[in-house]
């Protein structure tokens, strides 16, 4: 495949334009990401980065005819063939469907209806929006992608949508609207409000009423035990709220009060901000309580193959970021997973669509005092990456089924073996909010992985993200396997049961501890933190706002603009489906 330069214009570098600019660079291409939000702005990047093909991604902006008359334009649709509008995926869990797609259309002067260079169809499991877009939608996508950009490497010529085909499955449907999407709490059953809520995760939510302020509503769960008068809040756990509908209850982790200037918080600490206050009792699951014939929400959940001797640790944390209040939970959950001597392996599951994010920068920026609030939360981070790292009765396993980012990446690396899924997103640094420093033990963790070099690369290119392949070329992780989700925790326990028989007949773990012991000995972990919070203390407190000003722009998500990521990398050579971690 010829080398092609390309840029990417996108509304957002998100999970699904990384991913693609990992998949392209590995391929060759030299790939330039321009964020933009105007016609203007697409109209500068194009004259700058002087592109053979214009790849779209995520765009929310129309592409002014300027552009897609003197260029080819590759736009990235999430539906079938035959889809249109800005609602695909909203529609898609809103009616239920069982089959959608993707599809790579050519930009012209009639919105979605361009000529189709590539699609994809998949069945659709049950879940979010967001799930599903950071999944089904993400792996289809690349695949449409590569065959689309090898199309144009080849001349080919794409074909015209025709409505009378019988592989035109889509049709154009409208912006959904919250007349729509709106919860009637006195007629609407459990299915029902769930669906509603699954179908506007991520974003705008469900707009509803609670103590007669409105909220944006986020992270529904279904409730399988708990009943009240519809629309009553029964019961409250970790931050999520349970509400009572007409035939059941579901819990809500997750609001947004309603206006500008508004964050995305658990639901209780929204509530407080806005003067209502949750009678609600408290309903408290233990971690290491088995999965019961009822359905519930839970943050945080341990069980074990007593078989295997192995435990695992599952913490699904909305968008991956983890409180203050989140960390202690989760290091008082590890220690219960540590005391368990019938146990030879721990494995750390994380969540499905994020490992970790590091630090909850929206209930920092919420806090009276965010530089002490972001303080406090560091400092319960670590403590959890530190009690990983200093145990020495199990092997741990870091298992990233889901992305991980900033602080989530050294979390992830405190375990003796990090594997991850296929095609998990990487993103080691700190540098773009506002120059931040960071702490997590990274000064430690990155380094015996990937050298002192590689380290500097990672942590100092701010929106360079690492595919799953390069991650274990370089030795970031150890293993990478699977398409799906559930395909890569099959994987991971039958991994997990082979370490486990390999501990005692290997002396696996007398082996970790003298490991722990030279490193101590070489340079103290309490070292590496007092020097990596150092240098962070000046970010919280010291008299450069840059920090508090980048978080202020990412958790009210005012944007920048501009170029994010030039740099063609060598293909990675890892090797799809190894499993030299066992």
């Amino acid at each position: 495949m010829t080398s092609r330069r390309i840029l990417f214009l996108v509304s957002a570098h998100n999970s699904l334009s990384q991913r693609a600019w990992i998949e392209l660079t590995e391929r060759g291409h030299d790939v330039t990401v321009a964020v933009v939000d105007s016609s203007a702005a697409m109209e500068a990047a194009v004259r700058e980065h002087d592109p053979e093909l214009i790849v779209c991604p995520m765009l929310k902006k129309i592409i002014p005819a300027s552009i897609w008359s003197q260029h080819i334009c590759l736009v990235v649709h999430p539906g079938p063939r035959g889809d249109r509008g800005p609602s695909s995926l909203d529609w898609a869990v809103e009616r239920d469907e069982r089959t959608w797609g993707v599809t790579v259309l050519q930009a012209n002067d009639d919105v979605d209806a361009g000529d189709v260079w590539a699609t994809r169809t998949f069945p659709v499991r049950g879940g979010s929006k967001s799930g599903l877009y950071r999944h089904e939608v993400r792996r289809a996508a690349i695949e449409a992608i590569v065959e689309a950009v090898g199309k144009f490497d080849r001349r080919r010529a794409p074909a015209p949508l025709d409505p009378d085909d019988p592989r035109t499955i889509g049709r154009a449907r409208p912006l959904m609207t919250q007349d729509v999407r709106a919860i009637d709490w006195q007629t609407d059953a459990t299915a029902t409000v769930l669906r509603k809520l699954r179908a506007a995760e991520g974003h705008p939510g469900v707009l509803d009423e609670i103590g007669g302020t409105a909220f944006h509503l986020f992270g529904g769960h279904e409730e399988g035990a708990l009943r009240g008068a519809p629309g009553q809040i029964v019961a409250q756990r970790n931050g999520a709220i349970c509400r009572a509908t007409v035939d059941g209850a579901v819990w809500i982790t997750t609001l947004k009060q309603a206006g500008e200037g508004a964050l995305k918080l658990p639901a209780t600490l929204a509530l407080e901000r806005a003067g209502l206050v949750v009678n609600a009792p408290e309903r408290p699951v233990p971690v290491h309580a088995p999965a019961g014939a009822a359905a519930t929400y839970r943050e945080i959940a341990y069980e074990e193959d007593a078989a295997a001797g192995v435990g695992y640790l599952r913490f699904t944390f909305h968008n991956g970021a983890m409180s203050t209040e989140q960390c202690r939970r989760l290091q008082d959950a590890y220690a219960y997973a540590r005391s368990r001597r019938e146990t030879s392996v721990i494995v750390l599951l994380g969540g499905r669509d994020f490992f970790s994010n590091g630090i909850h920068l929206n209930v920092i920026e919420a806090a009276d005092d965010p530089a002490g609030e972001s303080w406090l939360n560091l400092h319960a981070i670590d403590d959890v990456v530190r009690d990983i790292i200093e145990t020495d009765s199990h092997l741990v396993v870091s298992a990233l089924a889901g992305d991980a980012a900033a602080g989530g990446v050294p979390l992830a690396l405190a375990a003796d073996q990090v594997i991850a899924r296929d095609d998990v997103v990487l993103n080691p640094y700190y540098q773009h909010m506002g120059g931040l420093y960071g702490s997590e033990y990274w000064t430690y963790l990155l380094p015996r992985r990937v050298g002192a070099a590689t380290t500097a690369r990672l942590v100092g290119a701010p929106f360079t993200p690492v595919g799953a392949h390069e991650a274990m070329w370089i030795g970031l992780i150890d293993a990478a396997y699977g398409a799906t989700a559930g395909a890569f925790e099959t994987w991971t326990r039958a991994l997990a049961a082979r370490l486990a028989e390999r501990v005692g007949p290997q002396g696996l773990l007398e082996a970790k501890r003298r490991r722990r012991a030279c490193d101590e000995h070489s340079k103290p972990l309490r070292a590496y933190r007092n020097e990596e919070m150092a240098r962070t203390h000046a970010c919280f407190f010291g008299p450069d706002r840059s920090y508090h000003e980048a978080r202020h722009r990412f958790c009210l998500k005012l944007g920048q603009t501009g170029t994010v990521v030039r740099e063609a990398r060598p293909a990675a050579r890892g090797v799809a489906n190894a499993t030299h971690a066992a």
